[in-house]
């Protein structure tokens, strides 16, 4: 099956629907299928080759953070091209509302269309807004995915229809293989907390994660804090007290090697977000490589834990519920290696092979219902807009 999957963020900057994109991709490829993605990124970078760029993404606040999007003429121009040259069977398109190179997509192509829903805000002005443009488009839809139900029920509440709910991927045997490093590993009297996440963005969680540092400390005053991710460090430091601060190490960026490793080393992985999460692939992630997971008490990281069942929550944005949590998990050895244990068979219903089998599942659904619809004799300009054409009027049966 030959796959055109468009990423509306770009690429060269981390995150959650990019990893996805990637490592969907990269699995696909493996399986022996032909894929080729269309996003944002600098036309300067070492590109993966499946990889065609959309042109230079601006950044633009969106959902509670800053998202890297591209549109525009000249963006415009190479999603057609790109679409003619690809010829796919199905076109993939994420986030398929984001004003990026996902809805000139969308407008573009007359290929199936699967999308997936990644974003869960049942708040958002902007989709309300936006859908009596984009209704003509949205039906070009065949199949809908949601990764997870948060999404799903924003997805119901905006757009109407319904998603199937397909997770996210993690490649858990790369997580499950990490080995813990000395300098990151804890021991009773002086236990390592890991925090990962864009430090400047405050629905992350560091403020709630810093401010329960504090009496975190009282009880265990040689504890250290772990934070990975980008931002600003200096102002970081300067909104935390100098004795959290002195217990805090800054990893900046770091990679998914190291990033494994830090997660197989900690004592907890704390997640103390406090919206805008639809799934929470990083939960995931720490429980594959046998962190215990400590996280705010979110719908969607309710949902990936599994209630406290592999987990521990608290109350989101509140330090002294988070010190409660994370405290009473270092004062219970016994807790802990359960939570390990629990965590990874957890994480093995996410790992790619699953995920992709039922991906995979919607695209052959799909095209075969674009098939059976292309016989349905339709004239004129609207029917060209919202209907797929059969896949072998592009010259691929």
């Amino acid at each position: 099956m030959k796959v055109g999957m468009v990423c509306p963020y770009s690429f060269d900057v981390p995150g959650g629907v990019q990893f996805h994109v990637r490592d969907l991709t990269e699995y696909l490829l493996g399986l022996g299928h032909e894929v080729e993605v269309l996003a944002p990124a600098d036309d300067d970078l070492d590109l993966p080759a499946y990889l065609t760029s959309s042109g230079r993404a601006v950044p633009v606040r969106y959902n509670g953070s800053v998202a890297r999007l591209t549109f525009g003429p000249v963006t415009s121009a190479r999603t057609t091209r790109w679409l003619e040259q690809g010829d796919f069977d199905v076109v993939h398109i994420h986030e398929p509302v984001t004003p990026s190179v996902s809805v000139l997509t969308l407008w573009a192509t007359d290929a199936p269309v699967v999308a997936t829903f990644h974003t869960s805000n049942l708040r958002s002005r902007a989709m309300q807004a936006a859908y009596p443009l984009l209704r003509p488009s949205l039906e070009k839809i065949v199949g809908r995915i949601a990764v997870s139900e948060a999404a799903r029920r924003t997805v119901t509440s905006h757009l109407g229809g319904d998603a199937v709910v397909i997770p996210n991927g993690v490649c858990v045997d790369d997580f499950a293989r990490a080995e813990a490093r000395d300098e990151w590993r804890g021991t009773p009297s002086a236990p390592t907390l890991a925090f990962l996440g864009r430090i400047d963005e405050p629905r992350k969680g560091l403020p709630v994660i810093s401010a329960a540092m504090e009496r975190i400390l009282r009880d265990r005053p040689r504890a250290r804090l772990l934070i990975a991710g980008p931002g600003d460090v200096a102002a970081a430091r300067e909104r935390m007290s100098p004795q959290v601060g002195a217990a805090c190490t800054f990893l900046g960026l770091i990679s998914d090697e190291d990033k494994a490793a830090l997660f197989a080393s900690v004592d907890a992985y704390v997640a103390p977000h406090t919206g805008g999460e639809s799934f929470g692939i990083v939960l995931v992630e720490a429980m594959a490589a046998g962190a215990p997971v400590v996280a705010s008490d979110l719908a969607a990281f309710t949902a990936v834990l599994d209630g406290q069942a592999n987990g521990r929550l608290f109350t989101t944005g509140d330090p002294d519920s988070c010190a409660a949590a994370v405290l009473g998990l270092l004062g219970d050895d016994a807790e802990r290696a359960r939570l390990r244990s629990a965590g990874q068979q957890r994480a093995r219903r996410y790992d790619w092979p699953v995920v992709a089998a039922q991906i995979l599942a919607v695209y052959e659904t799909v095209t075969q219902t674009a098939d059976a619809a292309a016989d349905v004799e339709e004239t004129g300009l609207w029917s060209r807009i919202v209907r797929p054409r059969r896949r072998s009027e592009g010259g691929r049966g």
